[in-house]
């Protein structure tokens, strides 16, 4: 299976003149210039990324991939395997913090399983295109080959297609998948030049012991791996399908012209990579929130982010973003319905 076109092919630039109109309109608001922060960057940012007048945050769409991987043979995550598939479950009966968040939101949620060692049954909501039965283990061989990597690429297009397809103007990715901190920060340590010790910490809740366990078995892959920090190559190598499906996603909504909000630990890694591989898709990755997981800080720092919310999560599913969007629906609102000094006949502070 080919790459999806979005691997390679031109990403669209914003559109300058709905920048520059959305710019102008924030100074003509009634309040002064700059009171409102991040909110009035971000009306500026999704205008010119929508090229519209009105930017909107809705609808919103949600995919959560999940997957297993074969380094939960080293005894990296303080959960048993058979969690994964137990958790799409849990999203699909809406018991799940990303299912309680979305029906809170009104937004589409839909699952993607890509591959667990435990089987996965027909349930609403879940889109069933495993890949297989999780990855290899990273630490002794390449997780996955370059078919099914480009396989994990193309399901995450897909999705950004649904996404188009159902007029969405803002992509939420989520992550599943036991083990997938030690994948990601094995990426993140080829991309950034750092060594495990910076970036690996205590995923789904490992002890000291645990993380310097961690941190050695990630060792072992990067000495396999070696410096090779080419994407396709990092990811065949290093990741997981729903680290690949989330990197694909990211870049074929990109390409279609939809924002991203992203999540935290595990989709920026994914961002990073997008990033790595198309650096012109990274004005459409707005950042939600900085994890509590300690390699996250360094992730953001290298894309350039200024995440919206510091809560102190690390749960993934893509529930940092989702609890994100009301601050993208309000900045929305500010901008487009906020009365001009002109229109409200207050008096600007240029013009007493």
């Amino acid at each position: 299976m080919p790459l999806p076109p979005s691997w390679s092919s031109p990403i669209p630039e914003p559109d300058p003149d709905f920048t520059e109109r959305a710019k102008a309109r924030q100074d003509q608001l009634t309040k002064p210039q700059g009171s409102l922060g991040q909110l009035e960057q971000l009306a500026i940012q999704l205008a010119g990324l929508q090229g519209t007048d009105q930017p909107a945050a809705d609808p919103a769409a949600i995919t959560v991939f999940a997957a297993d991987h074969g380094v939960c043979r080293e005894g990296v995550s303080a959960y048993p395997q058979a969690v994964t598939a137990q958790m799409i479950a849990n999203f699909a009966a809406g018991g799940a913090a990303i299912s309680v968040l979305a029906k809170q939101l009104g937004a589409i949620l839909e699952v993607v399983n890509l591959g667990t060692v435990a089987p996965v049954k027909d349930l609403p909501g879940v889109r069933n295109a495993p890949i297989a039965p999780g990855t290899a283990n990273l630490a002794d061989e390449p997780a996955m080959s370059r078919a099914q990597l480009a396989t994990a690429l193309q399901e995450g297009d897909l999705a950004a297609q649904r996404t188009a397809n159902g007029g969405g103007r803002i992509f939420i990715g989520g992550d599943m998948g036991i083990g997938n901190t030690t994948s990601a920060s094995a990426i993140a340590c080829i991309l950034l030049n750092q060594p495990p010790k910076a970036l690996t910490g205590p995923g789904t809740g490992l002890d000291p012991q645990g993380i310097k366990h961690k941190e050695a078995v990630i060792e072992r892959a990067l000495k396999r791996h070696g410096t090779a920090a080419d994407p396709a190559d990092v990811l065949a190598s290093l990741g997981g399908f729903e680290i690949a499906a989330l990197t694909g996603a990211m870049l074929g909504c990109a390409a279609r012209g939809i924002p991203v909000l992203v999540d935290g630990f595990i989709v920026s890694v994914a961002a990073l990579v997008a990033v790595r591989q198309q650096p012109s898709v990274r004005p459409w990755l707005l950042f939600a929130h900085q994890s509590a997981e300690p390699g996250h800080q360094s992730l953001l720092a290298a894309l350039d982010a200024q995440p919206l919310l510091q809560l102190g999560m690390r749960l993934g599913e893509g529930s940092g973003a989702a609890l994100a969007l009301p601050l993208l629906r309000s900045a929305c609102a500010l901008h487009n319905t906020m009365a001009s000094f002109a229109g409200a006949g207050v008096t600007d502070r240029d013009t007493h």
